[in-house]
């Protein structure tokens, strides 16, 4: 084992935990002042819910054993047997270095659904939701991906650091769920103001410095792959905020402090799944290319499906995702990371490219099956979704009586 591959890991794994954090705050930011406590709430409790379901059976579920490549089993119940020698997955460091860095991709991932929601959804209902979810949903995605015998991994399908498990599953399931709960009250008539701008831009930030943690971190050593990585990261989250900007002085004839947030956070969703498989170069055209795409994918799924996907968690996370698996299959190159076994669509292959898209179309099916089975459960036992009363004074109060902010006459709304 090397003792420079265990730090770095240690520390990527500390960077990707504090992204949820900074989730918190860059939703927080966005949402109306009567639901700042809920949102960054639900961020926070996640954090605890998934560490404690991580170390007692999710570990195990994902990465221990196999059963016909789409889930483990609990030989690692308690992290029993996950030492600190090294494990099947990495030679290079413990076992249990391994597990901690996976766990903050579990932590960080239901999390991500939670600004679909915001305004309308049980506390309770929620954190039952995410509970379920994990072991539907993200546990099996964990495995089929990065797991010993996982399906997707057995196609070719690659996914570097979670487009397909964290992005596409997360994003997906926050549609359906948005669709399920309905539309806030008056939603085709009120404007919901953006609360606190400097929020969003702390979290974007955040988010953008833990993601390097994230993604660099995924190569699992410091070695070079790991430098890769780190600079595709950096060049497609700078690209995307550029590209954001640019639509907003067409659209808008002025650039927005939020949009250059938005851009980069999606920038990185899109390098995600390709970061340690494709050219540095490419990562300049996945950053630029995502911000249009998502951009008029919110604008569609708003103002012609009339989904109220309110802080466009489908939009950013779901879309951004999908064209980052389908760019993986267009632009990846063995040369560069031989997990993937062919080259991209632009080199003249084709076999990764339809593993990619079997793979993203696969991560979309299990996501919506998933998030039916979670909701048609939780429905059994209590409502998903505040009464009237309570969504107009907002969650803060109704669900933890809690205020942000002093109360201020016309600030509330």
């Amino acid at each position: 084992m090397n003792s420079g591959d265990i730090a770095y890991v240690l520390i990527c794994s500390a960077l990707v935990f504090f992204m949820t954090p900074g989730l918190a705050f860059f939703y927080g930011g966005l949402v109306q002042r009567k639901n700042v406590v809920n949102t960054m709430m639900a961020c926070v409790a996640i954090m605890g819910i998934s560490i404690v379901m991580w170390v007692l059976f999710g570990y195990s579920l994902a990465f221990g054993g196999n059963h016909g490549g789409i889930i483990g089993d609990f030989r690692w119940f308690g992290f029993e047997g996950v030492t600190w020698e090294a494990g099947p997955y990495a030679s290079n460091i413990p076992h249990v270095v391994f597990a901690i860095f996976q766990m903050m991709f579990a932590v960080i991932t239901p999390a991500l659904i939670t600004g679909a929601l915001v305004g309308r959804m049980r506390f309770k209902a929620l954190l039952t939701f995410v509970v379920i979810w994990s072991i539907l949903v993200y546990y099996p995605m964990a495995h089929m991906v990065w797991g010993e015998g996982g399906f997707l991994a057995k196609i070719g399908s690659v996914d570097f650091a979670g487009g397909n498990v964290v992005h596409i599953s997360s994003g997906v399931s926050a549609l359906l769920l948005a669709v399920i709960l309905g539309r806030r009250k008056g939603y085709e008539h009120n404007i919901y103001r953006i609360h606190n701008i400097p929020f969003v831009v702390l979290g974007a930030s955040i988010l953008w410095f833990g993601w390097f943690g994230f993604n660099s971190g995924s190569a699992l050593a410091a070695n070079g792959l790991a430098a890769h990585a780190f600079l595709t990261s950096a060049v497609s989250a700078a690209s995307a905020l550029l590209s954001w900007m640019v639509i907003d002085y067409i659209k808008e004839g002025k650039p927005t402090l939020v949009g250059a947030s938005t851009g980069l956070v999606i920038g990185l969703v899109a390098i995600t799944p390709g970061a340690g498989f494709v050219p540095v170069w490419s990562s300049f055209i996945i950053g630029a290319l995502v911000s249009p795409i998502c951009y008029f994918g919110v604008k569609f799924i708003k103002n012609r499906l009339k989904i109220d996907d309110a802080l466009d968690a489908f939009g950013c996370h779901g879309i951004g995702g999908i064209w980052g698996g389908i760019a993986t299959g267009i632009f990846a190159k063995s040369s560069i990371n031989p997990v993937a076994r062919w080259n991209g669509l632009i080199f003249g292959e084709t076999k990764l490219f339809v593993a990619q898209v079997i793979g993203i179309l696969v991560t979309i099916l299990i996501a919506l099956i998933g998030t039916a089975i979670c909701v048609g459960i939780i429905r059994i036992f209590m409502p998903l979704r505040v009464n009237e009363k309570e969504e107009q004074i907002g969650l803060d109060i109704s669900e933890h009586g809690e205020n942000a902010y002093p109360t201020f006459t016309g600030l509330d709304s």
